[in-house]
């Protein structure tokens, strides 16, 4: 592994296990380390699923890097890891225990010998795509594509939430300076994700005037849509479901915001043509209203931002505009979606599946973090040891506003460099 020895100078000892938040020596990668961990055995909710081990430091290959995790960004994949559902990740790595957590800021500890775009000691942030990068896909074309594409800390067994991680060097980008390492750690997922979804998908690339329906709107992935929707010079409908969230989201800069209690049309397509149907549709129609209200007489957005899934979808195909898209990257109310498909074939609609990002997008969406002309909205950040208690906060849905952090080895939080980091330790 290559060494760069130009670092910022403090004494600690060289020992295999160190303590959270104790550091070791720049660039000392001790045998062991601790972990919150999920086995198989235990798949159910997190508080239970996951629990704090003692487990061995990961092995580099050649294009790998190790980081030391300062903190570790809250989603809602760690949910699905813990209780095994929609798919269990043992099912795919194979591995005695997982270890999850797809989004970290932290300090490149080590890295492998074909690795020069990094040194020991630079600072990071850690998108979450992993691939082979020998294929096609990988070299020309889409890697979100590319049959080997996985996403680090659910598909593969080494994710953040330990005092080290490992991470193909690819996936590591400079982190913004003016944040701290919670702040840092809280957005890349959501926030690539929402850049992908938007700008990702010719020739439905969000342009500048246009209308954009956002579920979810205070949450990680809304908060950032609405972001970006702005910097696009396009318009934010939020959705939300409690009346707490408006004025956050107003803030934020939508355009308009929806209670989606106002309304009655939730959850699966009743038979065409029923009594039932008929039902939702009037509720639909008065959503759709909801929304002209925002935008002007009928005009109907131009994008859906989806993720809710089974809740949200008939709604979502109906009132996107002829020729506009509904963009998915989830299912968290459920995955078995339905619509009236009448209204996608003789309007000409568009039904785009999005997944993550890749290193040329997430570079993108995190250039905007760095020039300062995005928040993390960040809202909560969580010690090491609530670091379960924040993933059930987050299945239950009793969360803020925005994005959650834990703190994985910064001691403290409002802490900005190394230099902090190590002074708040004595």
């Amino acid at each position: 592994m290559a060494l760069d020895t130009k670092h910022a100078d403090y004494d600690a000892p060289q020992k295999d296990l160190y303590e959270v938040g104790e550091m070791p020596p720049m660039g000392h990668v001790p045998k062991q380390m601790y972990a919150w961990a999920i086995r198989r055995e235990r798949h159910g909710d997190p508080d239970s699923a996951m629990l704090q081990e003692v487990v061995d430091v990961p092995q580099l290959d050649s294009q790998d890097v190790l980081v030391l995790v300062m903190a570790a960004g809250i989603n809602y994949n760690g949910v699905w890891a813990a209780r095994g559902v929609p798919i269990s990740p043992f099912d795919g790595h194979g591995e005695p225990y997982h270890i999850a957590g797809s989004d970290a800021s932290g300090i490149v500890w080590a890295v492998g010998d074909k690795v020069t775009r990094w040194k020991v000691g630079d600072e990071v942030v850690i998108h979450c795509n992993q691939d082979d990068g020998d294929d096609e896909e990988c070299n020309g074309g889409d890697p979100m594509y590319s049959s080997s594409q996985r996403i680090w800390g659910y598909e593969t067994p080494d994710g953040s939430f330990s005092q080290f991680t490992r991470v193909q060097s690819q996936q590591l980008m400079p982190r913004p300076k003016h944040l701290t390492w919670e702040e840092s750690a809280c957005y890349t997922l959501t926030l690539a994700t929402a850049y992908r979804m938007l700008f990702g998908h010719e020739p439905h690339d969000l342009k500048p005037g246009q209308n954009v329906l956002v579920w979810g709107a205070s949450g990680g992935l809304g908060s950032y849509a609405i972001q970006l929707i702005n910097t696009a010079g396009a318009n934010a409908i939020g959705v939300i479901s409690d009346e707490s969230k408006r004025q956050f989201v107003m803030d934020l800069g939508a355009k308009g915001v929806l209670n989606r209690k106002d309304f009655n049309c939730w959850g699966q397509l009743p038979t065409v043509n029923t009594p039932e149907y008929n039902e939702w549709f009037k509720e639909a129609r008065k959503f759709g209203k909801a929304i002209w209200d925002i935008t002007g007489k009928g005009v109907n957005v131009d994008m859906v931002f989806e993720h809710p899934g089974e809740a949200t979808f008939p709604v979502s195909t109906f009132v996107v505009k002829k020729g506009g898209m509904v963009v998915i990257c989830a299912g968290t109310s459920g995955f078995n979606l339905t619509f009236d498909v009448r209204y996608m074939w003789m309007h000409q609609k568009r039904l785009q599946g999005s997944h993550f990002a890749h290193l040329k997008q997430a570079s993108a969406a995190n250039k905007l973090m760095m020039e300062r002309r995005l928040d993390p909205c960040m809202s909560e950040v969580f010690s090491w040891a609530d670091l379960p208690e924040a993933h059930m906060k987050m299945m239950r849905n009793e969360h803020k506003p925005g994005n959650m952090s834990v703190l994985v080895q910064a001691p403290t939080t409002g802490l900005r460099t190394l230099e902090d980091t190590v002074m708040a330790r004595d």
